[in-house]
């Protein structure tokens, strides 16, 4: 914001940049995204995703518009379970859906033709934060020979480097590891969260991690906005980006 400008002008100058900055990078990105990720769905094809990415839901419902025949394999996993309102999101719009839990994958895998999912952030050395849980279906992918797209806006590009998803991370609440289904009630025979007093017991720590990191080994192809890139071209996004940031 130039320093010349009055306190309200410079509020509005500020506005105006945010505003833009979110149509351009975000939701325009977005749509640019989707046209890219229906680009890479064939007819026949078997897409497995895991948990909830806004930006794969609209590679989803766009290929859907365009006619294309495929199914979704809809990965899911404690304590959030985000995945399933993005099957009943996708259902309700008459694509078809497999879900399952993250346990699960191993079984499913042989049917897939590829993987999509999204992220939070990706390192400049190609790794890709996302929620925890993401690192063990591109593992399988792997283990498969199956592709893996991530679909990830260039603004969640980072020049950070990181190995391993506990020197950073998000803790969780403890407390959301603890409420159980009724079904685990069932088969423990107690009426209540069998961990209900974890917090007396002195050498018991519950660790709820919220993202974890997937290395770039695993990743075959992520869709931006600036086109479809290998993992190894995120610092070359990142060099062209900071040439328009420098202030001199």
């Amino acid at each position: 914001v130039p320093v010349n400008l009055s306190l309200a002008e410079g509020k509005e100058k500020l506005l105006e940049m945010i505003d833009g900055f979110i149509y351009e990078r975000i939701e325009m990105a977005d749509k640019v995204i989707a046209r890219g990720g229906v680009a890479r769905i064939n007819d026949g094809d078997v897409i497995m995703t895991y948990a909830r990415s806004r930006v794969v839901e609209m590679v989803f419902s766009k290929a859907h518009e365009d006619g294309k025949k495929f199914r979704v394999v809809i990965v899911d996993s404690r304590p959030k379970y985000e995945g399933k309102a993005l099957c009943k999101r996708l259902v309700n719009k008459g694509i078809d859906c497999t879900y399952i839990l993250l346990n699960g994958v191993s079984y499913v895998m042989k049917e897939v033709t590829r993987v999509m999912v999204g992220a939070s952030t990706i390192l400049a050395n190609g790794a890709v934060i996302a929620r925890v849980g993401t690192a063990t279906v591109g593992m399988m992918a792997d283990v498969y020979n199956i592709p893996v797209i991530v679909c990830c806006e260039t603004y969640k590009f980072h020049e950070r480097v990181q190995v391993s998803s506990i020197s950073f991370n998000e803790l969780g609440d403890p407390e959301d590891l603890v409420d159980i289904d009724r079904d685990t009630r069932a088969e423990t025979g107690k009426s209540e969260d069998v961990l209900k007093d974890w917090r007396k017991v002195n050498n018991l720590k519950l660790l709820n991690l919220v993202y974890d990191l997937m290395p770039a080994k695993f990743v075959s192809m992520v869709i931006t906005e600036v086109g479809q890139i290998p993992v190894t071209s995120v610092p070359v996004v990142l060099r062209e980006y900071m040439k328009y940031s420098l202030v001199e």
